[in-house]
Protein backbone atom coordinates (compact mmCIF):
# COMPACT_ATOMS: atom_id res chain seq x y z
CA UNK A 1 0.00 0.00 0.00
CA UNK A 2 0.96 3.19 -0.70
CA UNK A 3 1.95 5.80 1.76
CA UNK A 4 0.20 9.31 1.79
CA UNK A 5 3.14 11.36 -0.02
CA UNK A 6 3.13 8.78 -2.98
CA UNK A 7 -0.21 8.79 -3.00
CA UNK A 8 -0.04 12.99 -3.30
CA UNK A 9 2.93 12.48 -6.05
CA UNK A 10 0.56 9.74 -8.28
CA UNK A 11 -2.49 12.31 -8.08
CA UNK A 12 -0.38 15.04 -9.02
CA UNK A 13 0.91 12.98 -11.64
CA UNK A 14 -2.52 12.34 -13.09
CA UNK A 15 -3.72 15.60 -12.73
CA UNK A 16 -1.26 17.27 -15.06
CA UNK A 17 -2.54 14.22 -18.14
CA UNK A 18 -5.88 15.32 -17.15
CA UNK A 19 -5.10 18.74 -17.31
CA UNK A 20 -2.82 18.28 -20.56
CA UNK A 21 -5.10 16.19 -22.52
CA UNK A 22 -7.85 18.63 -21.93
CA UNK A 23 -5.65 21.71 -23.23
CA UNK A 24 -4.99 20.18 -26.23
CA UNK A 25 -7.88 18.75 -27.05
CA UNK A 26 -9.59 22.45 -26.60
CA UNK A 27 -6.82 23.50 -29.21
CA UNK A 28 -7.92 20.43 -31.38
CA UNK A 29 -11.71 21.10 -32.01
CA UNK A 30 -11.93 24.78 -31.31
CA UNK A 31 -9.26 26.04 -33.19
CA UNK A 32 -7.79 26.13 -36.59
CA UNK A 33 -4.03 25.20 -37.09
CA UNK A 34 -3.78 22.70 -34.69
CA UNK A 35 -3.87 19.44 -36.45
CA UNK A 36 -0.52 18.36 -35.14
CA UNK A 37 -1.85 18.21 -31.35
CA UNK A 38 -3.73 14.81 -32.89
CA UNK A 39 -0.55 13.34 -32.60
CA UNK A 40 0.10 14.50 -28.91
CA UNK A 41 -3.51 13.64 -28.06
CA UNK A 42 -2.70 10.41 -29.44
CA UNK A 43 0.75 9.79 -27.78
CA UNK A 44 -0.88 10.89 -24.35
CA UNK A 45 -3.44 8.12 -24.82
CA UNK A 46 -0.89 5.38 -25.67
CA UNK A 47 1.26 6.14 -22.73
CA UNK A 48 -1.50 5.90 -20.46
CA UNK A 49 -2.45 2.99 -21.75
CA UNK A 50 1.02 1.74 -20.65
CA UNK A 51 0.45 2.95 -17.24
CA UNK A 52 2.92 6.42 -17.54
CA UNK A 53 0.38 8.49 -16.36
CA UNK A 54 1.68 7.23 -13.17
CA UNK A 55 5.32 7.71 -13.63
CA UNK A 56 5.81 10.82 -15.31
CA UNK A 57 4.06 14.70 -14.86
CA UNK A 58 3.13 15.99 -18.14
CA UNK A 59 3.44 20.00 -19.12
CA UNK A 60 2.46 22.10 -21.94
CA UNK A 61 2.98 25.46 -23.97
CA UNK A 62 1.29 25.66 -27.28
CA UNK A 63 3.26 24.13 -29.80
CA UNK A 64 5.42 21.94 -26.90
CA UNK A 65 4.21 18.67 -24.70
CA UNK A 66 6.47 18.68 -22.19
CA UNK A 67 7.28 14.94 -20.14
CA UNK A 68 9.29 15.08 -16.55
CA UNK A 69 9.42 12.95 -13.39
CA UNK A 70 9.05 16.38 -11.35
CA UNK A 71 7.00 16.14 -8.56
CA UNK A 72 5.79 19.60 -8.82
CA UNK A 73 4.24 22.11 -11.27
CA UNK A 74 7.43 23.91 -12.95
CA UNK A 75 10.99 21.87 -13.54
CA UNK A 76 13.89 23.43 -11.75
CA UNK A 77 17.41 24.04 -13.51
CA UNK A 78 18.46 20.84 -12.64
CA UNK A 79 15.73 18.65 -14.12
CA UNK A 80 16.03 16.35 -16.62
CA UNK A 81 12.72 16.43 -19.34
CA UNK A 82 11.44 15.40 -22.50
CA UNK A 83 10.38 18.50 -24.52
CA UNK A 84 8.44 17.34 -28.00
CA UNK A 85 7.90 20.47 -30.29
CA UNK A 86 6.36 20.57 -33.97
CA UNK A 87 8.06 21.61 -36.68
CA UNK A 88 5.38 22.43 -38.68
CA UNK A 89 4.35 19.50 -41.42
CA UNK A 90 7.40 18.21 -41.17
CA UNK A 91 7.13 16.63 -37.86
CA UNK A 92 8.51 16.99 -34.61
CA UNK A 93 11.52 17.60 -32.49
CA UNK A 94 12.22 15.94 -29.48
CA UNK A 95 14.77 16.78 -27.11
CA UNK A 96 15.85 14.98 -24.01
CA UNK A 97 17.78 17.89 -21.75
CA UNK A 98 17.65 20.05 -18.27
CA UNK A 99 17.63 23.63 -17.82
CA UNK A 100 21.40 23.77 -19.59
CA UNK A 101 22.26 20.63 -21.49
CA UNK A 102 20.91 19.12 -23.97
CA UNK A 103 21.35 14.55 -24.02
CA UNK A 104 19.36 13.72 -26.85
CA UNK A 105 18.24 15.81 -30.25
CA UNK A 106 16.08 14.29 -32.88
CA UNK A 107 14.24 15.47 -35.75
CA UNK A 108 11.18 12.51 -36.30
CA UNK A 109 8.42 11.90 -38.52
CA UNK A 110 5.81 10.55 -36.47
CA UNK A 111 5.79 10.28 -32.19
CA UNK A 112 5.75 6.29 -32.48
CA UNK A 113 9.27 6.54 -33.42
CA UNK A 114 12.32 3.77 -31.33
CA UNK A 115 14.16 7.09 -30.70
CA UNK A 116 11.12 8.80 -28.81
CA UNK A 117 10.41 5.36 -26.52
CA UNK A 118 13.54 5.47 -25.89
CA UNK A 119 14.55 8.66 -24.38
CA UNK A 120 11.02 7.93 -22.69
CA UNK A 121 12.74 4.71 -20.79
CA UNK A 122 15.75 6.58 -20.47
CA UNK A 123 13.68 9.37 -18.40
CA UNK A 124 11.57 6.60 -16.47
CA UNK A 125 15.05 5.79 -15.18
CA UNK A 126 15.73 8.67 -13.46
CA UNK A 127 14.67 9.45 -9.91
CA UNK A 128 11.31 11.49 -9.14
CA UNK A 129 12.15 14.96 -7.78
Amino acid sequence: MADNRTEEILNGFQISWNETEAFYLDLYENYKGFGFVEHFLELIKGLKQNGKSKLFRLGTSVHSLIISRSVDFGLRMDQKYIVIESIGETGFEVVLRDGEKIYREYRISNLKNRKLKQLIKTLEDTLID
